[in-house]
């Protein structure tokens, strides 16, 4: 908590800096006229804090929440939050985080925005927040196309060959920068970590040397697919066998390809999709062949992680599944325990704490540090959008919560953490329990 705070001491200083000068200059200041009412600034809020995403949006927001609770002012002005929902009955309709965004632009008390949650909301907001000026920080965004080219690196493709935005079926981020200048900041790291990461972990700490591999065809499970067997080839590790299947089947049957795998000698499975297509219906299917639980492990991705549909639907086989998460557990960091003692005195229920209640605490914080400095740098007043963003640019080394961090000239963090999870139990209601952390702060994996 006190490193936190020490962001604030600066301003505080000039504050206090300009008491002594009254003191020393008194006629001066009897003279200078009535300081102003209270200014205020605005930092716009855009989360799903309804539907599906709700709870997640609502845990999320009070990190943001609680963050200006602790820190009301700013250099003399009131912090206000204009929070609105991005929630829509319809899949992937992005049409309400584009309505949020506009009514921010249009008020010019909002520098700033937190948010989104997703990256479909923010593919379709950066173009605009970018057009005019408005920083974007997001503590919950991972696909890469977002900030980064290409979508899956050289060294991450057993073919080693790039796969290009524009081959995933997704925008450049040029596409979406019209200015040719960067206005989207992320306190997450990015998909393609995600394979790797649980490579690592499969080699490192499983001890598996084969592995089947299971993934849709879609492009975010071709991606931990591609991602995980380089990484994995790479440490020493062979797949042995794999398979892809059609996201939009509502039935599949894995036993003939389980067989085979398992007389190759596969120890265990990676599957590259997500829990909302029965993703996890592939390791209950994996107990008709295989050794059932730990002895037999599955991994995947963000995709499974966390959801009680994926423990759902893998039964009595739930057991043995380890998923990461392309963020660090603030739950396992030593400067975070505090203020999450804190937190939980205040929100008490067990819904109001959740994965990125922290996240959305530093990036209140990280976006605070980066208004302060554009405060200063337009003499106190009302900074200007770009000076903002400009600032945001500029960071290297904010001390947070979850650690120090900067981001790098994409917007990236440079503090780079993936989670691994597994479930607790049989039962979706037990939840899931941290296992590891993978860092690839120090050198990324390719």
């Amino acid at each position: 908590m006190s490193s936190i705070s020490n962001h604030l001491v600066r301003p505080h200083i000039r504050i206090l800096s300009g008491v002594v000068a009254c003191l020393i200059a008194v006629p001066a200041c009897l003279a200078a006229p009535a300081p102003p009412a209270a200014r205020t600034i605005t930092i716009g809020v855009d989360l799903p804090l309804t539907g599906d995403e709700g709870r997640a949006g609502q845990s999320t927001l009070n990190g943001i929440r609680y963050y200006v609770q602790q820190h009301p002012t700013l250099d003399g002005f009131t912090i206000m939050l204009d929070v609105r929902d991005d929630a829509s009955s319809a899949p992937r309709d992005t049409a309400p985080g584009v309505k949020n965004l506009k009514a921010f632009i249009a008020n010019p008390r909002v520098v700033a925005m937190l948010g989104p949650l997703d990256s479909s909301v923010a593919r379709v907001q950066i173009p605009i927040a970018n057009d005019a000026h408005m920083a974007m920080v997001s503590p919950a965004t991972s696909s890469r196309c977002l900030t980064k080219e290409p979508y899956l690196p050289t060294r991450l493709n057993p073919l080693r060959t790039p796969i290009s935005c524009k081959d995933a079926g997704l925008p450049a981020p040029s596409e979406l920068r019209p200015t040719g200048v960067n206005n989207y900041f992320r306190l997450s790291v990015t998909d393609e970590l995600q394979g790797p990461a649980a490579a690592d972990y499969a080699r490192k700490q499983l001890h598996l040397m084969r592995v089947a591999l299971v993934n849709n065809r879609e492009a975010y499970g071709q991606l931990l697919a591609s991602s995980f067997t380089a990484r994995f080839n790479k440490l020493g590790g062979t797949v042995v066998a794999r398979q892809e299947l059609d996201p939009a089947a509502t039935t599949f049957d894995l036993t003939a390809f389980f067989e085979r795998a398992k007389k190759a000698g596969a120890q265990g499975v990676y599957f590259g999709g997500a829990a909302t297509n029965r993703g996890c219906e592939v390791r209950h299917q994996m107990a008709s062949v295989f050794e059932i639980g730990a002895g037999t492990p599955f991994l995947g991705g963000d995709g499974i992680a966390l959801d009680p549909t994926c423990v759902r639907d893998a039964g009595a086989n739930a057991l043995g599944i380890y998923a990461t998460v392309p963020a660090p557990d603030p739950e396992q960091i030593p400067s975070a325990q505090q203020l999450i003692q804190s937190f939980k005195t205040q929100y008490g229920r067990a819904g109001d704490f959740g994965p990125y209640t922290i996240a959305a605490y530093d990036a209140a914080g990280v976006l605070y540090d980066a208004l302060d400095r554009a405060i200063w740098v337009t003499r106190g007043n009302v900074p200007f959008r770009d000076t903002v963003v400009n600032q945001l640019a500029a960071t290297t080394a904010y001390n947070g919560a979850t650690g120090v961090f900067g981001f790098d000239p994409d917007g990236d963090t440079t503090l780079r953490l993936v989670s691994i999870f597994t479930p607790a139990g049989i039962d979706p209601r037990s939840g899931w329990k941290w296992v590891d952390t993978v860092s690839y702060t120090a050198a990324l994996p390719y």
